[in-house]
């Protein structure tokens, strides 16, 4: 299901953001589907590397025996790059969206921005990200808390990224009663709002906090009009939207909550998996708008 139009925009950063910036040096991780936990860190690896000794005679066998070696090391080296790139691609891995192979032709920029929030954030900005979570994803509020304060300071108020939320429902079905509810709250044009009050009074999964009465407690302290409000709850009136994007996501291989697709100019894309520190996102960002 798509929604009424385009995404709408919102380039005043909500107050209810926490403000409370707390990016320790704690490995961060993601939601499986089967509510598994795991972590993800990008880590580098150096090699050293020995100079090779100089003789002025040559000894054949020596010679032959070195050859050998040498062969045997390129061949190691290739295996131990082709490792490390494997360990990357496992957190940062990227596709084009441009490209013409069969598995890609099926991607479309519609799968990114249909059935998702209005946009937070300069709609002109150069790059967009996309995340795909769930409210009441542990690993989702972290990012929340930990590593998107950050970047909304350093990245959205300064138009460089704007950013979209589409509906990953991996927890159960309190998540399902939210994201319906904050795209009801949408329709009053409060979104974000909302999306800030599910984050900030977050208590656990399945605890019981993003139950229907908290639901309407949350709009009601932002100050929407609770009759249109819990008429829209009471209808599931965005159910199919947040059962769409989750299928969305399925398309675009999201297996894992929160799930990053930061798109450039060119439509190509990064996918982020996990909750990474700010740094990942830094780099990411930097290397699209310097590109």
């Amino acid at each position: 299901m798509k929604s009424d139009s385009d995404p709408s925009s919102n380039d005043k950063i909500p107050s209810f953001f926490s403000n409370d910036i707390k990016n320790n040096s704690k490995s961060l991780g993601f939601q499986k589907i089967t509510n598994n936990t795991n972590s993800n860190e990008i880590t580098t690896n150096t090699y050293p590397t020995k100079a090779p000794r100089v003789t002025n005679r040559i000894h054949l066998p020596s010679l032959a025996i070195g050859a050998g070696i040498a062969v045997v090391c390129i061949f190691c080296g290739v295996l131990i790059v082709n490792v490390i790139n494997n360990e990357s691609s496992e957190t940062l891995d990227e596709i084009s969206i441009k490209d013409s192979s069969d598995l890609i032709t099926e991607i479309t920029l519609s799968l990114f921005t249909d059935n998702a929030s209005p946009y937070l954030g300069n709609p002109n900005a150069p790059l967009t990200m996309i995340e795909f979570g769930d409210y009441q994803c542990t690993f989702c509020n972290k990012f929340f808390h930990e590593t998107e304060p950050l970047i909304l300071t350093d990245y959205i108020k300064t138009g460089k990224v704007k950013i979209l939320f589409k509906d990953f429902i991996v927890v159960g079905g309190d998540s399902l009663n939210a994201a319906n509810a904050s795209h009801c709250a949408n329709d009053q044009n409060a979104f974000w709002e909302y999306h800030s009050i599910l984050y900030n009074n977050w208590a656990g999964e399945g605890t019981g906090w993003a139950n229907l009465e908290n639901l309407h407690k949350f709009a009601n302290t932002l100050g929407l009009d609770m009759n249109t409000f819990s008429q829209c709850m009471s209808e599931l009136k965005w159910q199919e939207l947040v059962k769409s994007s989750y299928s969305d996501g399925i398309k675009l291989g999201v297996s894992a909550t929160p799930t990053f697709f930061v798109i450039d100019q060119n439509n190509e894309v990064i996918k982020i998996k996990g909750a990474q520190k700010y740094d990942v996102f830094k780099r990411v960002f930097d290397s699209r708008l310097e590109g």
